[in-house]
């Protein structure tokens, strides 16, 4: 059996009495889309940094690609892709350019460049624009080239930081498509991102929050099993109103906005829902429908850093 394309063992990384990254263990197989989840300052850039042997972990151990990333971080980043979060490419240099330039840093022979940098142009949708100043590009565009320059190696494992950040979802969706075309080509894609609809596309995510996982698994069966009750979705004429009002009462365990709905936890769905409805008829909020539905990623998310605050907020108190 071939070793995970990554393993992470109680990784942890400090800035000073900061600790960004507490104590991550996981692993990615070969071939898997895995997602890191979490609000901005979770650890999310911290841990990826970490892998692709960018900074060195204050404890614990990873291997990447079979090598140490303390120990042998040049031998990792010989196995690797990054996009940083931030455009890394060069405003001032044109599309062949940075292209060219990138192919020197990876060594590649003069055939071999202008093959991968032919591949990046296409599969980038800048056919035709090789001579254009990156700093002209549409943001999806920029994106789409920074991926190119990532891949020019051909590396079996994709490190991708908040890659659709600042783009449109038009071009966000493009990129998605982008990263499934390299799964199915066997690349391993490591995917940092907060927008929870991006989550849904990854094999497995890892939900991080205050550098620590509070969750890990298949988004699927995250919203299967992470909730114990059931999530009711209400519509109403007054949401804000019908948040404050819902947030005081003891059945109900959580309650958040949701669009133009309110998604509301109880217990059973049936008294739950009735005490709603009684609750919000009683406020004189029209209510259009209380319904149970499969819990979303955003509802599974919420559930579990609320549920992270509650224990250290008694932990707090305890003090």
């Amino acid at each position: 059996m071939s070793e995970p394309a990554v393993v992470a063992e109680e990784l942890s990384r400090s800035f000073g009495a900061f600790v960004a990254v507490d104590r991550l263990s996981f692993r990615v197989e070969t071939g898997e889309v895995f997602g890191f989840l979490g609000p901005n300052g979770a650890g999310k850039s911290t841990a990826i940094r970490m892998l692709c042997g960018i900074l060195r972990p204050s404890g614990g151990r990873a291997r990447v690609g079979g090598f140490d990333v303390g120990r042998e971080p040049d031998r990792v980043k010989e196995r690797i892709g990054y996009m940083s979060q931030r455009f890394s490419l060069y405003l001032d240099l044109t599309v062949a350019e940075n292209l060219r330039f990138y192919a020197g840093v990876y060594g590649l022979t003069e055939r071999r460049w202008r093959e991968r940098a032919a591949w990046a142009v296409e599969m980038a949708g800048l056919t035709g624009q090789e001579d254009r100043l990156a700093k002209g590009l549409a943001g999806g565009w920029k994106q789409r080239l920074a991926l190119g320059c990532a891949l020019l190696h051909e590396p079996p494992i994709l490190f991708l930081d908040e890659p659709t950040s600042g783009v449109d979802p038009i071009s966000r969706r493009r990129f998605w498509e982008l990263i499934h075309r390299l799964r199915a080509g066997g690349t391993t894609v490591l995917v940092t991102t907060h927008f929870l609809d991006e989550a849904e596309h990854c094999d497995r995510l890892v939900l991080i929050y205050r550098g620590r996982i509070v969750a890990l698994d298949e988004p699927a069966r995250l919203k299967r099993t992470a909730l114990e009750g059931t999530v009711l979705e209400v519509l109403c004429d007054a949401g804000d109103r019908a948040v404050e009002l819902l947030r005081q009462e003891p059945m109900v365990r959580q309650v958040s906005p949701f669009g133009r709905s309110v998604h509301v936890l109880v217990d059973q769905a049936e008294p739950g829902a009735a005490r709603v409805r009684a609750l919000l008829d009683q406020a004189g909020i029209e209510t259009e429908a209380v319904v149970p539905i499969e819990p979303s990623l955003e509802d599974v998310f919420i559930h579990l850093i609320e549920a992270v605050d509650a224990r250290s907020a008694v932990r707090g108190v305890a003090g």
